[in-house]
């Protein structure tokens, strides 16, 4: 990877390597794009195979984050973090050193919990930094806010495609029951969806049988299912070209984060097997809209409003593909960047007033 070159391609406005030999700590912090805002990212700990791999997750993972924030129409930028450490490595000191690195930005960029980071240890890294959320979560956490929006992205998806508003009867394949995995599954039981769920923990899946009366599957059979929805919730790089070929859903509307190995490439490939794909960043954004509300003062109505405008925005996005012949996901970066660059003009224009 040409480190300035990709920065450069993707239009990051910083990117910062922290490290420190006392703890021993390898932290990336990536910020794309504060025209909206500060930065707001969660913070991820992985034991990346390499630091290449965490610098691309990173990268990538901050530029959905501005893409993000813009479509929800959230006043914030993008950002992301990642520390390079095995979970059982993870001390209260990593994480204050870590938590220092942040404060040194000055709010530039806000963080939270996201893989391997507990609330636990979200409430060790404010006792160095304010410019972090989740401390107390006010509303009861991310998970059932993002998994409404994902069901309202799913019944979206089912409109542009089918001119229907009804979900019963439907086929839906879930990839993945954490607790926004789990609380879709609860949103779509109770509209008379018929339920296929894989997990790597059989006692996830167990569970989510037990209470929805969903058919397990193997975690390597999920792709090549015959139903009308694939929706991924658990890591990201799923949708790929090994995987792609055995698709059978019509529509693919999920929580994971990047869920495009390559975003050009494979958003091409499902748009040429007739797959209508829900962006991630978008679909998924009930989380950010949650984190947000929670750092202004939780009010849970206009919590539950914004994400509602997921729906609307994800059939203006299946619009602009539809009329302009390009993919979902070009269409949604070129939703989230005519809303951006709207704000850079106006900067611009008071600027020049001024």
């Amino acid at each position: 990877m040409l480190l300035f070159e990709t920065v450069r391609e993707m239009g990051h406005e910083q990117v910062l390597f922290c490290h420190g030999k006392n703890p021993e700590i390898k932290a990336i912090i990536a910020i794309h794009d504060t025209t909206l805002g500060p930065a707001m990212g969660a913070t991820r700990l992985l034991p990346y195979v390499n630091e290449e791999a965490a610098l691309k997750d990173a990268l990538r993972l901050s530029r959905g984050m501005t893409y993000k924030a813009a479509c929800a129409n959230i006043p914030a930028g993008g950002g992301k973090a990642v520390i390079i450490a095995n979970p059982e490595n993870k001390t209260d000191d990593l994480l204050r050193a870590y938590g220092r690195f942040v404060d040194s930005l000055n709010g530039r960029f806000i963080t939270g919990q996201d893989v391997n980071i507990t609330p636990g240890d979200v409430r060790t890294i404010s006792q160095e930094t304010k410019h972090v959320v989740g401390v107390s979560e006010k509303s009861g956490g991310p998970a059932p806010i993002t998994s409404l929006g994902v069901f309202l992205g799913i019944k979206a998806a089912v409109e542009s495609r089918w001119q229907s508003k009804r979900l019963d009867g439907i086929k839906v394949a879930v990839q993945g029951l954490g607790n926004v995995g789990k609380n879709l599954c609860r949103h779509l039981h109770e509209h008379d969806v018929k339920l296929f769920v894989s997990d790597v923990d059989p006692v996830k899946a167990e569970e989510i049988k037990r209470l929805f009366g969903a058919t397990i599957v193997e975690p390597s059979e999920i792709y090549s299912l015959d139903v009308d929805i694939f929706s991924p919730c658990a890591l990201g790089g799923i949708l790929n070209s090994h995987t792609i070929p055995f698709l059978k859903a019509s529509i693919i509307a999920g929580a994971a984060n990047n869920q495009l190995e390559n975003e050009q490439l494979h958003s091409q490939m499902l748009a040429k097997k007739g797959i209508l794909y829900s962006p991630d960043y978008v679909i998924n954004a009930g989380g950010l809209i949650n984190v947000y509300n929670e750092m202004i003062g939780y009010d849970e109505e206009k919590a539950f409003n914004q994400v509602h405008n997921i729906y609307d925005t994800l059939l203006a996005i299946f619009n602009i593909s539809q009329q302009q012949g390009i993919t979902t996901n070009d269409a949604a970066k070129r939703l989230a960047e005519d809303r951006i660059n709207s704000v850079k003009r106006n900067q611009t224009t008071k600027a020049i007033a001024a």
